[in-house]
C-alpha cells in the first residue's frame, strides 16, 4: 500500500530499526535515533540490492518515488544505480585532487610504481619544493605567465639550472594532468627561450698522462679512512659514476668470475649493466673484504654499516690530497677514462661507451652492442688498469 506523507510523519523511533514499504520497492526505514532514510530495492543480474536516495524530510515522498522511477529507468537501459553512484564518487575524489602539487604527488608516485631509483624520486620532491608558488592552485587554472613567474623567482637566485629543470619536472606534471583529464595543455612549452641558459660546466678531470700518474701516486699515499682511500684507487679503474660505486653492494661481485653486475635500478640509464673486474681491481677489492665484507655495502659510512659513503667522501680525499674542485672529481675520472681510451686507438669507441654505461639512442644496436662488446670490454678493463698501474710506477 502506497505511504502518505501525514503517516511517514507519525512514524516513532522504536530500539530497533524498522522499515515502510512505499510502492515499486520504495520504502523508508526508521532507525532507533529517529532517522528516517529513503532505500530502494532492486534486482540487477539476479542479486538483490539496496541503494540510498536521502532523510527524510529532506527528501520527501514525491522527490523519493520520481529518484525510484530514475533507478529503474536506469535499469531498463542496462545500468547498474549502485554500481554507477560508486564510479561516480570516486570520479568525485580523483577530480578533487586537481591542484599542481597533488597531481604532482601522484605523477611522482606513478613513478616509484615504475621502478623509478629513489634518488630520482628525491630530485623530483625537491623540485616540487622548488614549484612550491604553483602547488596550491588547480593545474587546469595555471598560464604559462604563472609558470614563468614560479621559475624567475628560482632564477632570480642564480640557479639557472634549477629553474630549467623545475621547467622540466613542472612540464612532465602538466602533461600527466593532460592525460588524466586534469589539465587542457602543458604551459612550459610556452617558455621554451624564456629562462636563461645555463653555461655548461663539465666535471673536472684530468687527462694528461702523467698528471694521471701523479694523481694515482698520491692516492696510494692517503693517510685517511682505508675504506676511502681504497674507494678512491679503485673509482679510476672501474669507470662508474661515483652514486654506482658507492652504493655498491657485495652480493652485486661475482669475485670468481671477475664481474661486478650492478641491477637497473641502481643506473641512471635504467638498465643493468656489468663492469668486468680486473686483476688490479680484485686486488683492492681483497684488502677491502676483510674490512666491510662478506656482506651490505662495499663501502659503508664510517658511523653506520647500513648507509654508504657520502657522495663527497672521494672528493674530499683529493682535495686532502691538495687537489682543487676545478683540478679533479670523482665523476671527472670517467672523462679520464673516456679520453686516454679513445686516444689510444685501441679499443673500439662503442666499447669504451658501453663501460661508461651510456645509453645507445638505437634501442636495437644498444641490446646488440650489450653482448657484443663484453670479450672486447674484459681486455679493455685489463689493459686500463695496466696502463693506470704504469702510469702510477714511472719515476717523475
Amino acid at each position: 500500500m502506497a505511504l502518505k506523507d501525514l503517516q511517514i510523519r507519525a512514524l516513532k523511533a522504536i530500539d530497533r530499526i524498522y522499515k515502510k514499504a512505499d510502492e515499486g520497492g520504495l520504502y523508508i526505514e526508521v532507525h532507533p535515533s529517529g532517522s528516517k532514510l529513503w532505500r530502494v530495492k532492486y534486482i540487477h543480474l539476479g542479486k538483490d540490492k539496496r541503494l540510498a536516495l536521502g532523510r527524510y524530510p529532506e527528501v520527501g515522498l514525491a522527490e523519493a518515488r520520481q529518484k525510484r522511477d530514475e533507478v529503474k529507468q536506469k535499469l531498463r537501459d542496462g545500468i547498474d544505480p549502485l554500481l554507477e553512484r560508486k564510479r561516480a564518487k570516486l570520479l568525485a575524489v580523483y577530480n578533487a585532487a586537481n591542484t599542481f602539487g597533488e597531481v604532482a604527488l601522484e605523477y611522482i608516485a606513478k613513478t616509484v610504481a615504475e621502478g623509478r631509483a629513489d634518488t630520482t624520486t628525491a630530485k623530483a620532491h625537491w623540485l616540487l619544493e622548488q614549484l612550491a608558488p604553483l602547488t596550491g592552485h588547480p593545474i587546469a587554472d595555471l598560464k604559462p605567465i604563472d609558470v614563468l613567474a614560479a621559475l624567475k623567482r628560482i632564477e632570480a637566485k642564480g640557479k639557472y639550472e634549477t629553474a630549467r629543470r623545475c621547467r622540466s619536472f613542472a612540464g612532465r606534471v602538466f602533461r600527466y594532468g593532460v592525460a588524466t583529464a586534469r589539465a587542457e595543455t602543458d604551459p612550459t612549452a610556452f617558455l621554451r627561450g624564456a629562462l636563461i641558459t645555463p653555461k655548461t660546466t663539465h666535471h673536472a678531470a684530468i687527462i694528461d698522462p702523467k698528471a694521471v700518474g701523479e694523481l694515482l701516486r698520491s692516492i696510494d699515499t692517503y693517510s685517511g679512512q682505508a675504506i676511502s682511500r681504497l674507494a678512491a684507487q679503485i673509482s679510476p679503474h672501474v669507470m662508474a659514476r661515483p652514486g654506482e660505486l658507492r652504493n655498491a653492494v657485495w652480493s652485486e661481485f661475482d669475485l670468481d668470475n671477475a664481474v661486478w653486475r650492478i641491477p637497473a635500478e641502481r643506473m641512471k640509464m635504467r638498465r643493468p649493466h656489468a663492469v668486468p673486474l680486473s686483476l688490479e681491481v680484485l686486488a683492492y677489492l681483497a684488502e677491502l673484504y676483510p674490512l666491510t665484507g662478506p656482506d651490505g655495502y662495499v663501502f659503508p659510512a664510517f658511523h653506520t654499516s647500513r648507509r654508504p659513503l657520502s657522495e663527497n667522501t672521494v672528493n674530499q680525499v683529493f682535495r686532502r690530497l691538495g687537489y682543487a674542485v676545478g683540478e679533479v672529481t670523482a665523476h671527472g675520472l670517467r672523462t679520464t677514462a673516456s679520453t686516454l681510451l679513445n686516444e689510444s686507438g685501441k679499443w673500439s669507441p662503442d666499447a669504451i661507451e658501453r663501460s661508461l654505461a651510456h645509453a645507445d639512442k638505437d634501442a636495437v644496436r644498444g641490446t646488440y652492442n650489450r653482448g657484443a662488446y663484453w670479450e672486447e670490454r674484459v681486455a679493455m678493463h685489463q689493459w686500463w688498469s695496466d696502463y693506470l698501474e704504469k702510469l702510477r710506477d714511472e719515476v717523475p
